[in-house]
């Protein structure tokens, strides 16, 4: 078994890999990106558009990207004002923006009410719903185990499969508020499997849903300062536009007429993937690395060698990455980092770890600087630099960081899916052929 394993995997490497050349010689756009490193158009919405950079056209036809500070609109709101304005009316914002990305209109004070009852009833488990989350939560990879519930919730509904906006409304608002449930409970019910003491709070309706989540994850309620930090977190996480690779995999599914509830998996799968939700895991990996190795936290060239190494792929999980350090839009400024790193900043001075927080800040200044010097480019931390961080300080366990991301992004995901289906077009992009020529079939007794 093992030799004829060991053929497909050398077959495979020998017929996949593609050469640069032949990338430039056909003008492919590999992973839907052009030449500079922008992303290619392939639709349309009205949900988060992100600003990173601006172009500017040259005489030849071809363009210049020009670094600019960061923005990030939902539904064309700045999402920075939104949060100030929010929480400088001493209120939560995850119910408000998720109403604005499904409806595309900020609510008025009466409409906001209903939603955010809405959503307070649907957050408890029914008893069907309760089962199934039992039965599927043994897998100790939480995102493996949150992809199986949701996609068995499909058994708790009477229509899994209509197209009907209302009906998929009504579905990707049940999902919204029921997942951070589903998250805490995954999350106890696998920590009860391992020889913990069971614990399953019932989401309060009185509570927002950063409050409630925190609640059931800890057993206890919040302070004010933490229920609105995971309220910013909650917020910032929720969309990044159409081209993100979970929202346009959540599109692509839907496009194809299949049900809420497969499409939202999809997104979930994207998410699993290291190069997209896991991120502020890795910058947590990679910074524990770093205190092993980096004797004075304070010594500048220091911490510089052990970042060249990490480029050099010579450190660390010698991938050649600085987690938490650039984008593949923004590149002076990630704006979601910038708010959170405030407020970092902040939750360390209350958790006396301000050490520990200015070693991430001088590991980012440091980073920026190695990175102009060798590649003379910007690059600006991202707010998986800062996240990881945070929900440590909250005492929230690594395990459930990407899925706090999903219980986030799903409001994102579900705008997409339902603009998505109100568009009405099949995604289907093109690839060109990688062989020259046409082959002959060879007889089975004729091969080498």
């Amino acid at each position: 078994m093992e030799d004829i394993l060991k053929k497909i995997e050398d077959l495979a490497l020998s017929h996949d890999h593609i050469s640069p050349e032949l990338i430039k010689e056909k003008n492919i756009k590999p992973g839907l990106r052009n030449a500079d490193g922008s992303g290619v158009v392939v639709g349309i919405t009205s949900k988060g558009i992100v600003l990173g950079y601006d172009k500017k056209k040259n005489k030849d036809g071809t363009f210049t990207v020009i670094p600019r500070e960061g923005k990030l609109l939902y539904c064309g709101y700045d999402v920075a004002n939104l949060i100030e304005k929010i929480h400088g009316e001493n209120r939560f914002g995850t119910d408000e923006v998720t109403y604005l990305l499904l409806t595309g209109e900020l609510p008025n004070r009466h409409d906001l009410q209903r939603f955010t009852e809405a959503m307070a009833k649907r957050r408890a488990l029914t008893k069907l719903e309760r089962s199934v989350l039992m039965q599927e939560a043994e897998n100790y990879n939480q995102m493996y185990a949150l992809h199986s519930v949701i996609s068995h919730l499909s058994r708790c509904d009477k229509n899994p499969d209509s197209t009907n906006i209302r009906d998929i409304s009504k579905q990707c608002i049940n999902i919204i508020a029921k997942l951070p449930t589903i998250v805490a409970y995954n999350y106890n019910v696998m920590q009860y499997r391992n020889g913990s003491s069971l614990s399953i709070i019932k989401p309060d309706p009185d509570l927002s849903t950063a409050e409630n989540f925190l609640y059931m994850m800890k057993g206890k309620k919040p302070t004010e300062f933490e229920a609105y930090l995971f309220d910013l977190m909650m917020i910032l996480h929720i969309e990044h536009g159409g081209g993100n690779n979970s929202t346009f995999t959540v599109r692509t599914v839907s496009s194809s007429g299949a049900n809420t509830y497969m499409a939202i998996c999809s997104g979930i799968s994207s998410l699993s993937g290291h190069l997209h939700g896991g991120a502020n895991e890795a910058v947590m990996k990679m910074m524990k690395d770093l205190k092993s190795k980096v004797k004075d936290w304070k010594d500048d060239d220091e911490i510089t060698n052990y970042l060249a190494k990490v480029l050099d792929k010579k450190a660390h999980d010698k991938t050649g990455k600085i987690y938490g350090m650039g984008h593949a839009v923004y590149t002076l400024s990630d704006p979601r980092a910038i708010l959170l790193r405030e407020k970092a900043k902040q939750y360390a001075e209350i958790k006396g770890t301000t050490e520990e927080f200015a070693l991430f800040e001088k590991v980012a200044e440091l980073s920026q600087r190695l990175f102009m010097e060798r590649k003379g480019q910007p690059i600006a931390p991202n707010v998986d630099y800062y996240s990881g961080y945070v929900y440590k300080l909250m005492g929230i366990p690594m395990d459930i960081f990407t899925p706090i991301f999903a219980m986030a992004r799903v409001i994102g995901w579900s705008a997409h899916r339902i603009e998505q289906i109100v568009q009405g077009k099949l995604i289907r992009p093109a690839y060109v052929s990688s062989l020259s020529t046409e082959l002959e079939y060879v007889p089975l007794n004729d091969r080498e």
